[in-house]
């Protein structure tokens, strides 16, 4: 007699071990809570400026809705190219060494299934973006964090990377201005860790997404560097700096013959990215920069209220110097960081994440979103205020 049929006896090992995105996993509890507030979830409260959606209709009302280049349409690759030479003093050819991608996450995605061979380490900060490590290990990879903390400005030091290098580091994976943390790099320490990187012949890919969201000081990109041109991935988008998130558009520039492993990598799974978002993306690299002015100053200004009310009411939280992120610790209330967003959510339908989402390191911390409406992130303020109150009697 046959055994049973067991389809979890067919799922990957690299994929049955990977946990569930513990961002999703706690909002599929907001999801059950009426009438929440959310300083959760990492999207734009601003809805798409206007030219930018309207030169996505007018690409519909075009008929503009077939393929493109397996790179993507050649005028946003020249316009991303200007972009980039102008804002980050790096020059990349658009014909073959810059790729449109269907979201930051794709571009990632490709950029490690790219250079990763089994077994091989990569090394990033953390707390980090969830996704890092899981796609590091789905492509195969053995992902290897470096813990920074508050008292370094979630910054990462070239001395504590440098430690965990061994024979099978391949590259660094970088996330500054950060999420979660609002952490950012100044230009001396990046020296420091592009002569680290160069020593050891590592690769460098470095995901800038929220680099247009840097508050103080100047915004560097490792790639600018000397020598680190030839040897880092740049990856960047659309989603953040433009309010861009639904349009799923993304881009990686970097050595031709990188970007074209990558680009084989994207030719058998999504051919291409959305003609119809590549579009709008051309409008918003061309036109867009008032509108991401304006925006990074409101975020400023919610930036400067909940980081203040954080601290008044006990909750130590650095001034995160980019990205739209305030990282709290916790501590205090003796509560883990999942107690204290689901009690928080339970008693005050305040939702914030859990810092473990983030990896080990950010266990006593919440992530708290201030891209959305000031008067709402005063009332969350508020609630937060008097539930800590109780938790400290």
């Amino acid at each position: 007699m046959a055994s049973p049929f067991q389809p979890q006896h067919f799922i990957a090992h690299q994929v049955r071990d990977i946990p569930r995105s513990g961002i999703r996993e706690f909002f599929e509890l907001v999801q059950n809570t009426t009438s929440v507030i959310s300083l959760g979830v990492g999207e734009p409260d601003f809805v798409t400026p206007w030219h930018i959606r309207e030169a996505a209709i007018y690409a519909l009302e075009r008929g503009r809705t077939g393929y493109t280049s397996n790179l993507g349409l050649l005028k946003l690759r020249e316009a991303i190219s200007s972009h980039i030479e102008k804002n980050f003093q790096v020059s990349y050819n658009p014909k073959n060494e810059i790729l449109i991608a269907v979201g930051v996450s794709e571009a990632l995605d490709i950029a490690l299934r790219a250079i990763i061979n089994p077994g091989e380490e990569i090394i990033f900060h953390e707390p980090c973006y969830v996704s890092y490590s899981p796609s590091v290990v789905m492509a195969h990879g053995v992902a290897v964090p470096v813990s920074c903390g508050a008292e370094n400005g979630f910054a990462v030091t070239a001395d504590a990377i440098e430690k965990v290098i061994t024979p099978r580091s391949k590259a660094l994976l970088l996330n500054f201005p950060t999420n979660p943390t609002g952490g950012t790099m100044t230009r001396v320490e990046l020296l420091r860790i592009a002569d680290v990187v160069k020593r050891h012949n590592l690769l460098v890919i470095t995901d800038e997404i929220y680099s247009e969201l840097t508050f103080e000081g100047e915004h560097v990109s490792i790639a600018s560097l000397p020598g680190m041109r030839e040897r880092t991935i740049f990856l960047h988008g659309f989603s953040k700096a433009y309010a861009m998130t639904g349009f799923r558009i993304g881009y990686a520039c970097g050595p031709a013959d990188i970007i074209e492993a990558m680009m084989k990598i994207h030719q058998y799974s999504m051919l291409c990215a959305s003609i119809i978002s590549q579009e709008a993306a051309l409008e918003a690299i061309l036109h867009g920069d008032p509108d991401t002015i304006e925006m990074r100053e409101q975020y400023r200004l919610r930036r400067n209220f909940i980081v203040s009310a954080l601290n008044e009411m006990g909750l130590t939280c650095h001034l995160p110097r980019g990205s739209f992120y305030a990282f709290p610790s916790i501590c205090s209330t003796g509560l883990t960081s999942r107690e204290f967003a689901v009690k928080l959510l339970q008693e005050e339908s305040v939702a914030c994440v859990p810092g473990s989402a983030f990896g080990p390191s950010g266990e006593g911390y919440v992530r708290c979103c201030f891209a959305t409406a000031l008067d709402q992130i005063q009332i969350a303020c508020e609630r937060m205020a008097g539930f800590v109150k109780r938790q400290k009697r």
